[in-house]
């Protein structure tokens, strides 16, 4: 027995009853901490009276109260049944949330202790009888001076006398793990509960820690390591290593399996020994100790899987060395709860429902692990796959199951990397989460298979399972608490997300919604039908209300939200996000998690020139990174947006085109004939140029993908003051999505912000600084595009969209970049500062916006300077208002809207719910960062991210 189940089934009575007219000491009980305390006694013996001394109200379940609960009468025995029924469900569910409590009953019959017992073994806690042996007279005193119980008949009191009698030499053998007994008031006055912590409950030591992986006996590979990891090792005065201490206060934390298969297993005991009896390190037992604990302790044991080599090697120590050795092993505890509940270390791994708690089955699952009941190919049972399905906030560390690279699955980790077998021996940093390895020296053991694992699901597991997203759903996030997630909204999103969304593990992050600024007020232009239902003048009056003086104006370029993850080379895809392919080396996929391009080949091309922009930025570098999310803008927007110009925009132009002329025609006819049409005639008149104004409104925003455009917003040239003006043919105003596309030559990609890199949320970088970063990858992919210093592109040769002038012939002239290379992907983003305090400023950013729009722009975004700004109570600010121009909106919300009378009806529109989707969205994507950039698992990056799709089915006015 270990000293971890020694002191979950300690086994304690009290003092025999003292002489007459002595006073009893304190008799100290001891409870652990996470128990199921069940009092015995007599009806009249004080259970209840003890209980409130000693336990929170909370912790008490009174079957009287169970009763009352059901029949409105505490003393209503026949509700006892139901009652019960009431009382083990709380019980059960206050163990299952691993909180300790008291059952206020009689329960001086075996079959009701029963019940109990069997809670506690299903939910793994100790039960703990703390029996009040209190004389008969008294209890028939005490239960006559209470108004519901004077007309008990002694004969109860009896009969519960005789069961407690029955019961006291027995409780043990009906597993209770320990056993109170107080005789007489005066011992029950006397007592005094007190709470033992878990020896596996260390949640007060945060660390840093080294956690390492199955030595198996290999003492100079775990010298090696300890050096590595900074420790200082101690010897003996024959040199042997007993101790290892860092200078930085860390502490080591061995997952078991020290023992057996290599050459110095003594070497590891004394060193690991050692170091843990001076405080600076942590063992948990491994199956191979408790098996060279049961030699030791004189069973027999087969010298099976390594034990023959220890038992020899042990020989050669002497008696006290191994009487040590036999003490050591049988303290160990089955698995360690670490850093504030975060970590938990173990030898074969531990489900979440088993952390903390102490039982024969949690440690038999810590020790030794689950199998599917299979066996191999090797004659080896197969484990049980346990991690592909854990979901638990802990991080799991531990070994067991040898594998040829440490590597995390659903927050857990393995570390065994088979040192013995001639792999490595790995440790873990934590918190850093830091893998640090040495190899091992040569095989000492030849393993029985191979340590690539066959476990049902192979190395990348399940990640993402069914019950993650589906059902009513709350998310926890930093930034705004609790949200909920509507079960009708999961299943809009499973649909998408199911059918539509790319390889979930490179989606890691969907873009907000954004909120538009309230509608202008009424001006004198209004009569003039040249009113405007947004602009700018509210977004900076919102703003300088919540407190924001600085704010950063951001032309909106008018084409699709892209989201864009570009690893530095497909290795790094591979490693970091678990892809699985050849060709893969990051996503391009739409606000929806939708895949831009049907083929894989323009993806990667675009991908390509935005990692070379990135590489000649020296952003790798500078950001410490191999990998980095991108918000931004794709154009042209007919590339998404096919469908809806086919259906909606394209249809009304062309009825117009043809309905309109033939219309003026015979007005004017009529007119010249002296019929009375003049009102009509304007009026429809007034309504062509309208319908004109419409199309050529959303003519702006689309081209036939593979034809040259003109300059119009950076999209064709890339220059910040052109703007392309591309026209579809009116037979055809339409896109073919993601089809013969000549790679960057077609489309243009409009970056804003780095939303992500390794270990890191960019999302509260101040705006200005984010923009300058992506400043210098427009400025990488301007000097290829110019030939100084040009990289060879994989890129399909094509015309740029501006011929580059050429490079004078001087000697000292680089090469003109070849064509491919002269293409430009990248568009600028240009911006504007303001200061909502200053109207000067105010005008000019009014001004500024007024020239985007005139040139076809659609309007702008504005956004706090800083990012993640809170309100004087605080709440979020909006982190985007976006402002549209004002023939923009003539696509939004109709070809007449401009009229007094339209505009009239549509500045009354409830914002209120937009504003509310678009903030906890944004909440939502900056959990996901966060979770991504922590190295959390991908359900739980995943449960953000679908949060997130699942919202935008909310119902709200598509055209806000």
């Amino acid at each position: 027995m270990t000293d971890e189940d020694r002191t979950a089934s300690g086994r304690s009575a009290g003092p025999a009853a003292p002489g007459a007219g002595s006073r009893p000491a304190a008799l100290s009980l001891t409870v652990p901490d996470l128990s199921l305390v069940v009092l015995v006694g007599a009806t009249g013996s004080g259970k209840s009276t003890f209980a409130a001394r000693h336990f929170k109200p909370t912790e008490v379940i009174s079957s009287d109260y169970c009763r009352g609960l059901v029949s409105d009468d505490e003393n209503d025995q026949s509700a006892s049944g139901d009652a019960f029924e009431v009382l083990h469900f709380i019980v059960g569910k206050r163990l299952a949330a691993g909180r300790l409590t008291v059952v206020d009953a009689t329960n001086v019959l075996e079959e009701s202790r029963a019940q109990l017992v069997r809670l506690a073994r299903e939910y793994d806690v100790p039960p703990v009888a703390i029996v009040l042996d209190v004389p008969e007279q008294l209890c028939a005193e005490r239960n006559a001076t209470r108004a519901d119980r004077a007309g008990l008949p002694r004969r109860v009191i009896q009969r519960h006398q005789r069961e407690l009698r029955r019961s006291l030499g027995r409780l043990e053998r009906e597993g209770f793990r320990t056993v109170h007994v107080l005789r007489g008031a005066r011992e029950v006055e006397a007592a005094e509960v007190v709470r033992e912590r878990r020896l596996n409950d260390l949640r007060h030591l945060t660390g840093p820690f080294d956690i390492i992986g199955d030595i198996h006996g290999c003492r100079a590979e775990l010298e090696k390591l300890l050096d590595r990891l900074g420790y200082t090792v101690a010897r003996d005065a024959r040199g042997r290593a007993v101790d290892a201490a860092h200078p930085e206060g860390r502490t080591a934390v061995f997952v078991g399996d020290l023992v057996d298969r290599g050459p110095d297993s003594p070497g590891v005991l004394r060193l690991v020994s050692g170091m843990v009896a001076a405080g600076h390190a942590l063992c948990v037992s491994g199956n191979h100790e408790h098996k060279l604990g049961r030699y030791l302790g004189g069973r027999t044991v087969p010298h099976t899987h390594g034990l023959a080599e220890t038992v020899a090697q042990l020989e050669k120590e002497d008696e006290a060395f191994r009487a040590g050795v036999a003490e050591f092993v049988r303290g160990l505890v089955s698995h360690y709860v670490l850093d504030g509940g975060g970590l938990v270390v173990c030898h074969a791994g531990l489900p979440e429902r088993y952390h903390g708690r102490t039982s024969g089955r949690v440690r038999s699952f810590a020790l030794y692990g689950d199998t599917t009941g299979e066996t191999d190919e090797f004659g080896l049972p197969v484990r049980y796959p346990w991690a592909e399905d854990y979901r638990g906030r802990a991080a799991v560390v531990y070994g067991h199951t040898p594998t040829p690279r440490a590597g995390w699955l659903n927050n857990t980790i393995c570390l065994d990397t088979g040192c013995v077998f001639g792999g490595k021996l790995t440790a873990l940093r934590w918190p850093e989460r830091e893998l640090v390895g040495v190899a091992a020296e040569r095989v000492w053991y030849e393993p029985a298979r191979p340590l690539a694992s066959k476990a049902p699901g192979g190395a990348d597991g399940r990640p993402l399972d069914l019950g993650d997203v589906a059902g009513r759903r709350t998310v926890e996030t930093r930034q705004m608490g609790r949200l909920a997630v509507k079960e009708e909204n999961a299943a809009a999103a499973l649909e998408v997300m199911s059918r539509f969304a790319i390889d979930p593990r490179l989606l890691p992050y969907l873009p907000p919604t954004m909120a538009p600024c309230a509608a202008a007020e009424v001006s004198e232009a209004d009569a003039r039908g040249e009113g405007f239902l947004e602009h700018p003048r509210e977004a900076f009056a919102e703003y300088r209300a919540a407190g924001v003086r600085e704010v950063v104006c951001e032309e909106k370029h008018g084409g699709s939200r892209a989201v864009v993850l570009v690893c530095r080379d497909e290795a790094v895809a591979r490693e970091r996000f678990g892809v699985i392919g050849e060709g893969v080396s990051g996503a391009l996929y739409t606000r929806t998690g939708r895949p831009f391009f049907d083929d894989r080949e323009t993806t990667e091309q675009i991908l390509g020139r935005v990692r070379d922009c990135v590489e000649r930025a020296g952003l790798w570098d500078e950001l410490d990174t191999s990998w980095l999310l991108l918000d931004a803008e794709l154009m042209p927007w007919s590339l998404k947006a096919t469908g809806l110009l086919r259906t909606q925009y394209a249809a009304v132009g062309a009825a117009s085109r043809a309905a309109f002329p033939g219309a003026l025609d015979a007005l004017e006819a009529a007119a010249a004939r002296g019929v009375d049409v003049a009102a009509l005639l304007a009026r429809q008149r007034e309504r062509a140029a309208d319908a004109e104004a419409f199309t050529e409104a959303y003519r702006r925003y689309c081209r036939r993908v593979g034809e040259e455009p003109t300059s119009f917003g950076g999209v064709g040239s890339g220059e910040a003051g052109s703007g392309e003006r591309a026209v579809p043919r009116d037979r055809d105003e339409t896109t073919q999505r993601g089809g013969g596309l000549a790679g960057p030559a077609d489309i243009r990609l409009a970056p804003f912000q780095i939303l992500a890199v390794e270990g890191r949320s960019l999302a509260g970088l101040p705006h200005r600084e984010q923009l300058a970063l992506i400043d210098r990858l427009i400025a990488a992919e301007e000097a290829l595009a110019t030939g100084a210093g040009g990289m060879a592109q994989d890129v399909p040769s094509a015309e740029p969209a501006v011929p580059a002038e050429p490079a004078e012939a001087t000697e000292t002239a680089e090469p003109t970049a070849p064509a491919a290379d002269r293409i430009r992907l990248l568009a600028p983003t240009r911006r504007l500062v303001v200061d909502t305090e200053d109207e000067a400023s105010v005008a000019a950013g009014v001004a500024w916006w007024l020239d985007l729009t005139a040139e076809g722009g659609e309007g702008m975004v504005v956004k706090p300077a800083q990012a993640l700004v809170r309100q004087r109570d605080g709440r979020l600010v909006q982190p985007g208002i976006k402002c549209r121009g004002r023939e923009y909106l003539r696509i939004v919300y109709g070809p007449e809207y401009t009229r007094p009378e339209n505009l009239r009806r549509l500045r009354v529109r409830n914002l209120g719910h937009k504003r509310s989707l678009a903030l906890r969205e944004y909440a939502l994507g900056l959990e996901a960062l966060d979770r991504l950039a922590d190295g959390e698992p991908l359900w739980r990056v995943h449960e953000a991210v679908f949060a997130v799709l699942a919202l935008e089915s909310e119902p709200v006015d598509p055209r806000l």
